[in-house]
């Protein structure tokens, strides 16, 4: 199921690639609006609909959901910018960027060995970034779109992880399911507050690239959730990066991208990190698995 899921993101990932260059905020509608179809469905099946939005804690949610629609936007605009294995490796830094904001904002214990994994794992990001920010140097480097990619997705994974910080705080008192649809629904209402900045008249086409991303990323997120509930996070987690495999091949495939040699090291040092703080956290038995559970909110 988890690999499943990350095959239904990369799907998610690839109609919003081939719809071209459209404003971020009008993907982010729908992406958000369309994958609230799968999600309530799923609900029903397990009676759950009745009570699906039922909290105590509204402005938590809201909160949450803001920030997680800040990061996914990012997210969007980089993809329209940046090759698919670029864009998607490159989001590998937020769980890195988890492990730091944790110890800074819940004081957590982060031991020698982590946050050695997290300098190792943000060096190979640098080392995917590196030929985009090279451009810097360069007279009129910062209008270069690629760089703007760049710039973009880096900071999605710094916002999506405060965002995982804030799902920490909820997971304690609310369902999985009312989380997902709390975020669904805060997304599609705040993607209207990017109106003024332009949306524009979309081709048939493109309209149903964007429903279809819409619905793999309610699908994806069914997945994902029901992946967790059979097996441990620790498990599960490292199956994440079977969507570096899969941009690849997509990439090549369906837009004739190549992965630059500096994505392919990068992103291998980065997986490698990712994969060694997993390791470690079931090592030393630290309670991942609840934050683990939640859809990523740039999903």
């Amino acid at each position: 199921m988890k690999v499943a899921s990350v095959a239904v993101f990369v799907a998610m990932q690839t109609l919003i690639k081939a719809a071209g260059d459209v404003p971020a905020g009008e993907i982010v509608f729908f992406r958000s609006f369309f994958a609230i179809p799968p999600i309530l469905l799923f609900m029903a099946r397990r009676g759950e609909l009745r009570s699906a939005l039922a909290t105590s804690r509204p402005f938590n949610h809201i909160a949450r959901g803001l920030v997680g629609v800040t990061s996914m936007a990012l997210g969007f605009f980089a993809l329209t910018r940046l090759p698919l294995p670029e864009a998607i490796t490159l989001n590998y830094a937020q769980p890195l960027l988890v492990v730091v904001f944790s110890a800074l904002f819940l004081h957590e214990t982060i031991r020698l060995y982590r946050w050695t994994a997290v300098a190792v794992g943000l060096a190979g990001v640098l080392i995917i970034s590196w030929p985009d920010l090279t451009l810097l140097a360069s007279p009129g480097g910062l209008d270069d779109q690629e760089l703007l990619g760049v710039i973009a997705v880096l900071i999605a994974a710094a916002v999506s992880a405060v965002a995982m910080i804030l799902v920490r705080s909820l997971v304690h008192t609310e369902r999985t399911a009312t989380i997902v649809l709390w975020f669904s629904l805060t997304a599609t209402a705040a993607s209207f507050l990017s109106l003024p900045f332009g949306w524009q008249w979309l081709t048939p086409a493109q309209s149903a690239l964007l429903i279809g991303s819409g619905l793999c990323g309610g699908v994806a997120q069914i997945l994902m959730t029901q992946a967790y509930r059979y097996a441990e996070a620790s498990v599960v987690a490292p199956f994440e990066y079977t969507s570096m495999i899969l941009g690849v091949i997509v990439g090549f495939f369906i837009f004739s991208e190549v992965p630059r040699m500096s994505t392919v090291v990068g992103g291998a040092i980065v997986v490698a990190a990712g994969i060694f703080i997993i390791w470690r956290e079931r090592q030393l038995g630290l309670p991942r698995g609840a934050a683990r559970k939640l859809v990523p909110p740039q999903g």
